[in-house]
């Protein structure tokens, strides 16, 4: 749940993970009311030799069912424990990854940048939630918050990528982006 932020003259890299303790709660409510109710079906039903609902499924059943809840639930916890957004942003562009979803960087050069600004926006409304969502007019990757680098490419497309750091993003964009256009100007 570690988020850190680097930033110099010529990189910038900021690497976000879910750390919201509304999400780690109802995480650890759905995991303890899941295998809670499955373990006490395991009880009645192999313990104290009683059905286990109106209808109950055989013990074997019930035994792969509840195991599979576990794993389940160990599933959805190691996704949020080792789920991450990582941006860097240099010289030569926008590099970005929505681990474990994106198992390799993917970039966007930025000669290909038209337009960009740090915005603030409403996760919910506008994407439905965090992750890596699409929006009616974009493609957004955000874990948390609702501050994010908003790029228009010149083919239209355009992403957001969300941040715990706008100030320092946007002044490290205005700086590299000055840079870039100074450079096609000479």
């Amino acid at each position: 749940m570690k988020e850190h932020c680097l930033t110099g003259k010529d990189l910038y890299h900021e690497r976000q993970s879910f750390r919201q303790l509304w999400l780690w709660i109802l995480l650890l409510f759905v995991a303890v009311t899941t295998i809670g109710i499955f373990g006490f079906g395991i009880y009645r039903q192999l313990i104290e030799g009683r059905s286990f609902g109106n209808n109950p499924m055989s013990d074997t059943g019930l035994i792969v069912t509840t195991a599979l809840m576990v794993l389940l639930n160990i599933a959805l916890f190691g996704l949020f424990i080792f789920g991450n957004l990582t941006t860097t942003i240099d010289r030569k562009g926008i590099s970005y990854r929505f681990f474990p979803f994106q198992r390799k960087f993917r970039h966007i050069d930025l000669r290909d940048i038209e337009q960009w600004e740090v915005v603030k926006y409403s996760p919910i409304k506008e994407y439905g939630g965090w992750g890596i969502r699409y929006g009616r007019m974009d493609t957004a990757y955000n874990v948390s918050g609702n501050m994010g680098l908003r790029v228009t490419l010149r083919n239209r497309k355009r992403f957001l990528f969300g941040t715990r750091k706008p100030v320092a993003l946007r002044d490290f964009m205005e700086r590299l982006m000055q840079q870039h256009h100074d450079r096609i100007d000479q």
